[in-house]
């Protein structure tokens, strides 16, 4: 991966929507809920205080998230699609 986050922020290769059907009827790419849990790809170097030191970061590399439903913003690098977000946008790490 060719990118790092600034700060607190991380990259978020979100889950692939899961296929659904509901009576026989196949639901379309556009009325699938959007994921809420992913794979940390990359991390930053941490949140900077008033004071000049840099908080850790709680999560790294390949941890398992759950975030917010419209938690980050959207980003295509190659062919994949990721999130960015804060740290704070991540509500735990599933082990």
């Amino acid at each position: 991966m060719n990118l790092k986050p600034l700060g607190d922020r991380v990259l978020v290769k979100p889950e692939e929507a899961k296929e659904e059907k509901k009576g026989g009827i196949i639901i379309p790419d556009t009325a699938k809920e959007k994921p809420q849990e992913g794979t940390i790809e990359a991390v930053g170097e941490g949140k900077l205080t008033n004071g000049g030191k840099r908080l850790p970061m709680n999560v790294k590399n390949g941890d398992k998230v759950i975030y917010g439903k419209y938690s980050g913003n959207e980003v295509k690098i190659g062919d994949q699609d990721y999130l960015i977000m804060r740290e704070d946008d991540i509500y735990g790490i599933v082990n």
